[in-house]
């Protein structure tokens, strides 16, 4: 399972920032594909993206002068989280990818949460109400107003967007600024953390995440859970990335879908995408 999600981690960031030549020259691709949005975080002006990112979507429609309920991405956003969930998180999206491999570093005493967790863990939930909905809704930049969680936050646009672009292009380069080092300062912090913490933003940060973790309990994919075969012996518990108990697996907003609570079983009793019937053992996949 391990392997097998890391290895599904690797070909969807390929597949979905392989635009090689945007990265060569600097420029960003403007095809149809951009109309369309990949469920992670993915961003737009990432030169190698090759659609766009549904956070950054949904601040595009408010920003639109007059205000209109953006009834298009409510709708991909109740699809996609029907049928995965928080899977999203854990096996589609580029910037968890880089926070698991950074926390695979073997350095420091590793932590699965911060202190306070318990009140952190809503500040994924502040960053979309205050900075993708209400920002993107009446903080203005001139005339226009401003995507305010991609401008001010957003440290997966600047690890995919912002840096390389200013790598390749020297007339970018001479006009990034104080905003620049703010988001580079955020950036910076959160992929320390990653290395001691177990995917920080994704925990506290992550306003797509927050999204996604409201369809957990009635996602189509779920990881169930059979408590008459169940042995209590902690095993999942302990191998949680998040330490979620056996209850709150799958259920939890916070549970990514990555299944190492269901590679540490020892009874079988953890089932990822379908459920035993009649009393029938079916061995989990991976």
């Amino acid at each position: 399972m391990k392997k097998l999600r890391l290895a599904v981690q690797l070909i969807f960031t390929i597949l979905t920032n392989g635009y090689a030549y945007g990265y060569l020259n600097g420029k960003i691709y403007r095809g149809r594909l951009k109309y369309a949005c990949v469920p992670g975080l993915n961003c737009y002006s990432c030169p190698g993206a090759v659609a766009s990112c549904p956070i950054g979507a949904l601040q595009a429609l408010l920003n639109r002068q007059g205000f209109s309920i953006p009834f298009g991405m409510l709708g991909f956003f109740f699809l996609v989280g029907s049928l995965l969930g928080r899977f999203v998180c854990g096996w589609l999206c580029p910037f968890g990818l880089v926070q698991d491999l950074l926390h695979k570093i073997p350095v420091f005493r590793k932590r699965k949460r911060l202190p306070l967790h318990h009140i952190l863990k809503f500040g994924k939930y502040v960053a979309l109400l205050l900075f993708v909905c209400v920002g993107s809704v009446f903080l203005f930049g001139g005339f226009a107003k401003v995507p305010a969680f991609c401008k001010y936050i957003c440290p997966s646009g600047t690890l995919f967007g912002a840096i390389p672009l200013l790598v390749a292009n020297e007339s970018l380069r001479s006009q990034a600024g104080g905003l620049f080092l703010w988001k580079l300062g955020i950036l910076l912090l959160l992929l320390l953390l990653s290395v001691k913490v177990y995917r920080p933003f994704c925990q506290y940060l992550c306003p797509l995440g927050a999204i996604y973790g409201w369809f957990n309990r009635f996602s189509l994919v779920q990881v169930h859970w059979e408590k008459q075969q169940c042995i209590s012996c902690g095993a999942c518990e302990r191998a949680c990335p998040v330490s979620l108990s056996v209850h709150e697996i799958s259920r939890s907003p916070e549970c990514i879908r990555c299944g190492k609570c269901m590679e540490a079983c020892p009874a079988d009793c953890l089932y990822f995408f379908r459920r035993s019937c009649k009393g029938d053992s079916l061995k989990r996949e991976g």
